[in-house]
């Protein structure tokens, strides 16, 4: 198949999985009643799984684009969105404002407001910490990357020992990562701005893949090197922060969908990149879809389903390394 062909196949995967995985669900919908809008099918069809199908192609293919920006930049098939700290920067928000009990609705969710300004303070403390004069330094990210997520995880930990059941409850699952039926007004929100970060990521293609062969090689290319990885990191790291935001720090997405598209169809950013939103987004969706049939009326997070698939496929590709 050409590399044309798989961009809009994975393209029909992301709308077939739009248009099916809502239908999926513990109970079955009457059609008719949904053809004409008559509730309970209807409201349960459009405010519940419908929001929810959307919330997980658009929180999946960030962190699927995410991860092969990543493993690019990085060029490590093991990189993933979380990389840098900002995951755990934004699971740190959230946390504090789950323990802390911040309530109000004025302008976003309290958890989702924790994550975001945990996420942006955990990427200016990473870039502020290893730029020099030459720039961005992948290799200084990475250290203070590792040192982010080390400090952030113990603060979580510490504020999830001393919290009480009911709030230890609200951390657990927040931190397993879920797709909530969420309202459609911040949906909207979290749709278009994941939509405009990722098309201008996307649009750089061909200045990835000749940075995935070398800074030096980018540059005898006309690449401006330092704007792009200030670009990429900064790109990357916002959208890792705000689908944490939403979502919770879902795991595995962004490390197994773009690596098996670059094994099985491109490593051409141009066609991996959109390849890899299409179908990470898809499988997350189904992920969530499966959850909440396999235990019924009892739901698994996505974010487990995700674990229990993504484990096994880490360790193949250590083993096969």
């Amino acid at each position: 198949m050409t590399t044309p062909r798989w961009v809009a196949t994975s393209l029909l995967v992301f709308v077939g999985a739009a248009g099916l995985l809502p239908f999926i669900g513990p109970s079955p919908l009457d059609l008719a009643a949904v053809w004409r809008r008559q509730d309970p099918d209807w409201s349960i069809f459009l405010y519940l799984r419908v929001s929810r199908t959307l919330l997980g192609l658009f929180a999946g293919g960030a962190l699927s684009l995410g991860g092969s920006l990543f493993q690019l930049m990085l060029r490590d098939a093991l990189a993933t969105p979380y990389t840098l700290g900002v995951s755990t920067g934004a699971s740190l928000g959230a946390v504090v404002a789950i323990a802390w009990g911040w309530s109000g609705y004025a302008v976003l969710p309290p958890a989702w407001l924790g994550a975001l300004l945990g996420g942006a303070g955990a990427l200016a403390l990473v870039v502020g910490a290893t730029t020099a004069g030459d720039g961005l330094s992948p290799y200084r990210m990475l250290l203070a990357g590792v040192a982010t997520n080390s400090v952030c995880s113990a603060l979580i930990l510490l504020l999830y020992s001393v919290s009480g059941v009911g709030t230890s409850l609200a951390i657990t699952r927040w931190l397993i990562g879920s797709l909530d039926a969420i309202p459609f007004p911040p949906l909207l929100v979290f749709m278009v701005l994941v939509g405009v970060i990722s098309i201008l990521i996307v649009r750089e293609g061909r200045s990835w893949t000749l940075l995935a062969v070398g800074e030096s090689w980018a540059a005898t290319r006309g690449v401006d090197v330092r704007r792009l990885t200030s670009f990429g990191y900064i790109g990357g790291s916002v959208l890792t922060a705000l689908t944490v935001a939403v979502v919770g720090p879902i795991g595995f997405i962004g490390l197994m969908v773009p690596h098996l598209v670059r094994v099985r169809i491109s490593t051409d950013a141009r066609v991996l990149m959109p390849c890899a939103f299409c179908l990470g987004g898809a499988l997350l969706a189904a992920c969530d879809a499966l959850g909440r049939i396999l235990l019924a009326p009892a739901e698994i997070p996505a974010g487990a389903i995700t674990a229990c698939i993504g484990g096994p496929y880490l360790v193949w590709l250590v083993r096969r390394r």
